[in-house]
């Protein structure tokens, strides 16, 4: 079981860059990823989010991409011939003009606007992909590890919150038969005050008690509910991604537990359902962090 957030760092170096890539992620419904890279990177997205598929299947992933160029990756210098001319012959005509000697300077030249700029080189994105790719599987290594690590403290919690369901729906199963000797009792004394001398009908009596069972009883809905916690222990044992199917189960067993409620006619009955719903909303908090 793995939970839907964590972070995780990769970093990766070439002869001209330093690469530095962070992945983090949230809870999400569905599987959406977000790349952010240096605009020379997004020919790369694609096949970077094709790596991140092969590690994340739901939660809400942002990835950065961070390059800073190496300080002993030097680049070229472009003269701007054109440019140094017009400067030297402008300065040449204003010291004629002003009646000075004119004494050429090519250092004073070369800090004129645009006569000496570095060259710009193409980022080869094809090169510098293996690098990348290492770096974003590392990270996402470390991100998945940390999803594993939270999602095994989950799943602790989420087994004792459904041995805590399981006491409870036994004590109702212990119950039941208690609910309906004591519907028995009160009929016949109820019936006995009222009719005072008159004899009491025991087989309506007994007609009236077997629908009372007929209609609480409950008996499927608990076979049920304890199928479903089984359920649940396996499906938390298995690999990839079972968020959703953990999320239909808690509605199954929440849909179980409503018709517990109101079938059951009984004020111990009531109580206890309503720990087993306060158990089940718990549960449902926390699978929305499962993957």
């Amino acid at each position: 079981m793995r939970s839907m957030t964590g972070y995780g760092r990769g970093e990766r170096e070439t002869e001209k860059w330093q690469i530095v890539i962070e992945a983090k992620a949230v809870n999400h419904r569905y599987s959406e990823v977000t790349i952010k890279q240096p605009r020379q990177l997004l020919a790369l997205e694609d096949r970077m989010k094709k790596v991140v598929a092969e590690y994340i299947e739901r939660g809400k992933m942002d990835v950065f991409v961070r390059m800073q160029e190496n300080a002993e990756a030097g680049h070229a210098v472009n003269l701007n011939r054109e440019q140094a001319a017009a400067y030297h012959q402008a300065l040449q005509d204003m010291a004629e003009y002003l009646g000075v000697v004119y004494t050429p300077d090519v250092y004073r030249l070369a800090q004129m606007p645009d006569v000496m700029a570095q060259r710009e080189e193409e980022t080869d994105v094809k090169e510098l992909w293996p690098a990348i790719e290492e770096a974003l599987r590392e990270a996402l290594s470390l991100h998945v590890e940390m999803r594993e690590i939270e999602g095994k403290h989950i799943q602790e919690d989420m087994l004792q919150k459904i041995a805590v369901m399981e006491s409870l729906a036994q004590q109702v199963t212990e119950r039941s038969p208690q609910v309906l000797q004591e519907y028995q009792d009160k009929l016949r004394a109820r019936i006995e005050e009222l009719l005072e001398q008159i004899p009491l009908n025991e087989e309506r009596l007994a007609q009236e008690v077997a629908y009372f069972a007929e209609k609480s009883c409950i008996d499927e809905e608990l076979v049920r509910l304890q199928s479903h916690f089984a359920q649940f222990r396996q499906i938390v044992q298995q690999e990839g991604s079972i968020g959703r199917k953990l999320d239909f189960l808690i509605q199954e067993m929440n849909r179980e537990t409503n018709t517990i409620g109101s079938k059951a006619n009984d004020l111990q009955t009531g109580r206890l359902v309503v720990e087993m719903k306060s158990e089940l909303e718990k549960l449902r908090e926390q699978v929305q962090n499962i993957e």
